[in-house]
Formats: C-alpha cells, sequence, structure tokens
C-alpha cells in the first residue's frame, strides 16, 4: 500500500508522536510506546537510530544511557547485539520494567503500511539507515531530517535523494532556495522559532513554503523552558493551561505537521475542535 505525505496532508493535520507515546511504565522509544501512540491516532513515530558494536541499528536516543537505562557505564555504540538484548529501559521512577529496546529492522516490518515514520539521527548512520529502509520497501513511509548545513545537505544527496527530506530551520537564511537547486526529495521545512512574528516563525514563511508546494512541520514538544521550538504555543501549555493557545494556535498558523509528546490528548483536541481534518 503505498502511501503519501502531501496527500495526507491535503486530508488532514499530520500528528506525529514524539518517541512514541510514553508514561508511567512505558518508556519511550519502545514497541509499547510506538504502538500506544498509533492507536491513539498518530499519524507518523519519531524513531532515534542508533547502532551497535555489532553494526545493528536501534531505536535508542544517543547519550541517554544514563537517564533511560540508569547505566554511567555503558556507552551504546560499544555494546554488542546480546548485551543490549538483556538491557531494559527505566520507568519514571527509575524502575526497570519489562521493555527492551528494539531494532530498526522490528520497527520497519511491524509499521510497514501502518503509518509514516520520522528517522531522527539519521545523519550519524546515513548509509546504514538508507540501506535498511530500502530493504524494508518502506521509502515512502520514511521522512529524514537535518540541521540546514551544506555538508548534511550533501550527505542526504549521497545516500537518501529519494527519501522525503525536511530541513531543521531556525532563520529564513537562504536554505529554502538552496535546496531547490539540490537532488534532494525536499518537501517541507521543520521551523524553530522563538518570535512568531519573525523569520521561520512568521505567516508570511509559512505562506512561502506553502506556496512552493512545501510542508510545515513545527513542534509541541519542550525540551527546555530556556529553548521554546514554537515561541511557548506547546504541549506544556495545552496540557496545563489552554490548548486554545497551544495545540489550538498552531493549528490555526495552518502548520501542516505537529509534534508532540501528548498524542492522543491533543488528537482528540483537534478533532473535538474541527481542526484535524481539512475542510
Amino acid at each position: 500500500m503505498a502511501m503519501n505525505l502531501q496527500q495526507t496532508a491535503k486530508e488532514k493535520i499530520i500528528v506525529v508522536a514524539h518517541r512514541g507515546e510514553s508514561a508511567g511504565n512505558i518508556p519511550c522509544n519502545t514497541i509499547a510506546a510506538y504502538d500506544c501512540a498509533v492507536r491513539h491516532g498518530a499519524d507518523m513515530i519519531e524513531v532515534d537510530a542508533n547502532i551497535s558494536a555489532d553494526g545493528t541499528l536501534y531505536s535508542f536516543h544517543p547519550n541517554m544511557e544514563i537517564r533511560h537505562l540508569g547505566r554511567p557505564d555503558l556507552c551504546f555504540n560499544t555494546l554488542t547485539d546480546a548485551e543490549i538484548k538483556e538491557l531494559r529501559y527505566l520507568n519514571y521512577d527509575r524502575v526497570s520494567t519489562e521493555w527492551g529496546i528494539c531494532t530498526l529492522d522490528e520497527i520497519f516490518e511491524r509499521y510497514k503500511n501502518k503509518c509514516y515514520i520520522n528517522i531522527d539521527k539519521f545523519w550519524l548512520y546515513p548509509r546504514e539507515v538508507s540501506d535498511c529502509i530500502r530493504r524494508h520497501g518502506i521509502i515512502d513511509q520514511i521522512v529524514v531530517k537535518t540541521g540546514p548545513k551544506p555538508e548534511l545537505f550533501d550527505i542526504i544527496e549521497g545516500y537518501a535523494p529519494e527519501i522525503q527530506y525536511l530541513p531543521i530551520v531556525k532563520k529564513d537564511d537562504g536554505t529554502h532556495e538552496m535546496l531547490l537547486g539540490r537532488n534532494i526529495n525536499y518537501v517541507g521545512a521543520e521551523v524553530v522559532f522563538d518570535d512568531e512574528t519573525t523569520g521561520v516563525g512568521s505567516e508570511e514563511y509559512i505562506e512561502k513554503l506553502h506556496k512552493a508546494g512545501k510542508l510545515v512541520w513545527v513542534n509541541a514538544i519542550i525540551f527546555n523552558y530556556k529553548r521554546q521550538l514554537a515561541a511557548g504555543h506547546s504541549d506544556d501549555y495545552s496540557i496545563a493551561y489552554d490548548p486554545e493557545g497551544g495545540w489550538g494556535w498552531l493549528a490555526d498558523r495552518g502548520y501542516d505537521i505537529i509534534q508532540t509528546d501528548w498524542t492522543l490528548a491533543m488528537s482528540l483536541f483537534l478533532e473535538k475542535t474541527g481542526r484535524l481534518y481539512r475542510k
């Protein structure tokens, strides 16, 4: 079954589940978290790419050995597949769970023809990830992103020119125009901004990309309060205060793709207020 990101965006706001949907005893980046996200309305799951000492690709966020496994003694890339198989994620109370670390092969097979998949940290292992994507025959489901650097564009052009690509932009510095001349399947941009009136946070920037047939991705997630990704129109604001000023604002602004840590809550809000599907 072919999947078409542009067509999906014409029909509805594309909901992206950041590392799946995790809470309580269900850790992020696990099959349980991804299954939960898809059941709760995610059109796309975000998967972090990492690699073992044996060359096997896994979904595990780099540099999170302490946070997710409670193991300051570990470096993921030095572990064999046998060693990784024995590891278990911690829950939010720092207690070990039943959930292990899944491979990209497992994820690609499980969600084939079911949802879109964003591969984060793609640029770290472009050849290996690209080969894995092609081996599973899921090119039309995959979205990859990098920062807006020419050397990263070279990586995309060299390893994955046919895979759907979005640069992560923080300022309107000619990235859009540059990509139009590259052999890259440039489908849109992820915008990061702390000012909604200028640069990539402005309505004018959205309009520019839409006129060129490109999609615009925005983040409701927050990593750090000191680095707002969408000028405060966030998951936190939506959950703790007013979803109209968070998710509602992002939807009304015209963004095509919204990444969230609260898949079900955002999906239900957007559907209840008539914003999830295009009229």
